[in-house]
């Protein structure tokens, strides 16, 4: 994917201050580049309404292009930017910049403040994006200094994420969970919004896929899990299951397209385990998860997989909490399906009872420890008219204490601004118990995607209270029934 570099300016300034824009505009986009983590490729000087025009439609219908990034070289009156951008589906981010860091003072005269007029023509360019209330990034600041470079290249990961959304499709092995509340969703709402397309297949057609799965191919997979991780069990027949399983899944995933799936120990029908390691293994690989049918985690934790540079996320639920005054944690686990990429260490593949639901085999899975570390916990609603996104900041510890019979993934945190008010805020924002957890995912690119997505976003910070909270959504609920 590319983002597309936009200047603007108008014909007043005659053929040398244009030619002079263009060339420091594909200098600018060639060096910020280097530092960036796609490209960002200088397209046109825009100098009126029909070449705005012009290139937002390129924009719209070109597949490559992840989003636009604006800046007014010299001034560039908004009037010409009003039917472009208004039309202009892909993520936009304004860069408030300059072409030199300073100002030169033995050189200033009028011919240098013509052709530098960016102070004057980015607030003319933000004017139009104002009025129009188009959703925008603003970022302010010189195009060589770091801090812009990494706020423009987060931005840019999101964006690119986004575009993976609007293309996501998620397969869902049976139904929810019997009864349970928030796993359910409007599906046409997350396909409007979110790109989102959700659709069933039968468990029966997993466990032929199943019976397709090669020895062979079982063999290769096996030397995987010995080069990534360490087997901890004897029961060596298990987790070839578990391979089985995976090929099969990945299988169906790669032949329909989808980049995230669900299942549920409810609905385990014609197979022996409910898929551990095997839907662990392929987080791993970017694939997002949802247990109990929860397509709107299994989707989000697809989406900041490819948002983080590291792709350091994975799905998560809060199962207890230590209330001790003074060490109060959340414990974070699943039945058996976190990702590797949050463990501290190698993880070791163990063989377990289950323990709930329908009677099945012993399934193989990976045991590990979280990393210690500044991290956050996503989690996506229907409330009822719209989709809510709801960011809480954590802090990951080493688990304060081993748990030698807890034979499953876990990760240990500080919840902000601390346990019992970050639990009341969260339930008074909705917030699902199946999260994603990341720790290479910010809250601002949650926010942004959240804006580039025209759904709501909650952020839990270490300054938030329930009554300011509670506050707080009650004028969003007023204002989002009136959009």
């Amino acid at each position: 994917m590319k983002f597309w570099f936009v200047v603007g300016s108008q014909d007043l300034y005659g053929p040398e201050v244009l030619a002079t824009v263009a060339s420091r505009a594909a200098e600018m986009a060639a060096e910020m580049s280097k530092s960036l983590p796609y490209e960002l490729l200088y397209k046109v000087t825009a100098r009126s309404d029909a070449e705005v025009c012009a290139i937002v439609r390129e924009a719209n219908y070109d597949t490559d292009c992840a989003g636009v990034v604006t800046w007014c070289h010299t001034f560039s009156p908004s009037k010409m930017w009003l039917n472009g951008l208004d039309a202009l589906t892909k993520p936009w981010c304004h860069l408030a910049t300059q072409y030199n860091v300073e100002i030169p003072n033995d050189e200033i005269d009028m011919d240098f403040m013509n052709l530098n007029q960016a102070a004057h023509g980015d607030r003319e360019h933000g004017f139009a994006g104002a009025r129009l209330r188009k959703p925008r990034k603003i970022i302010a600041g010189h195009w060589r200094d770091g801090k812009v470079l990494a706020r423009l290249g987060e931005w840019m990961r999101t964006a690119a994420a986004a575009a993976l959304s609007r293309e996501l499709r998620v397969m869902r092995f049976g139904d929810n969970m019997r009864e349970v509340a928030v796993t359910e969703g409007d599906k046409i709402e997350a396909q409007l919004r979110l790109g989102w397309r959700v659709n069933t297949w039968a468990v029966g057609d997993l466990v032929a896929a199943m019976g397709a799965v090669t020895e062979g191919d079982i063999d290769e997979l096996m030397d995987e899990y010995r080069a990534a991780y360490d087997f901890a069990t004897d029961d060596i027949a298990a987790v070839r299951y578990q391979a089985r399983e995976e090929l099969a899944i990945r299988s169906m995933l790669d032949a329909e397209g989808c980049r995230a799936f669900t299942n549920t120990f409810q609905d385990l029908y014609g197979m022996d385990q409910l898929p551990g390691l095997a839907t662990q293994h392929l987080m791993a690989q970017g694939f997002g998860f949802g247990a109990e049918g929860d397509w709107k985690t299994a989707a989000l934790t697809a989406v900041m997989k490819a948002m983080g540079p590291q792709g350091a996320s994975g799905f998560m639920e809060d199962y207890t909490y230590h209330l001790v005054k003074g060490r109060e944690y959340s414990l974070g686990a699943h039945m058996l399906e976190v990702c590797p990429s949050l463990a501290a260490g190698k993880p070791r593949i163990e063989t377990h009872p289950l323990g709930i639901g329908m009677n099945r085999d012993d399934p193989a899975r990976l045991v590990f420890e979280g990393k210690a570390g500044k991290a956050l916990v996503a989690s996506i609603i229907d409330v009822g008219g719209r989709l809510r996104l709801i960011v809480q900041d954590i802090e990951c510890v080493k688990p304060i204490m081993e748990m030698p019979n807890l034979p499953v993934a876990r990760v240990m945190w500080r919840a902000e601004p601390d346990l019992t008010t970050g639990v009341e805020c969260w339930v008074t924002a909705g917030g699902a118990h199946h999260t994603v957890l990341s720790y290479d995912v910010t809250p601002t690119q949650l926010r942004d995607f959240a804006r580039i997505m025209g759904i709501e976003f909650v952020h839990i910070t270490a300054e938030t209270s329930p009554e300011k909270l509670e506050d707080e959504l009650f004028l969003r609920d007023l204002a989002w029934k009136l959009r």
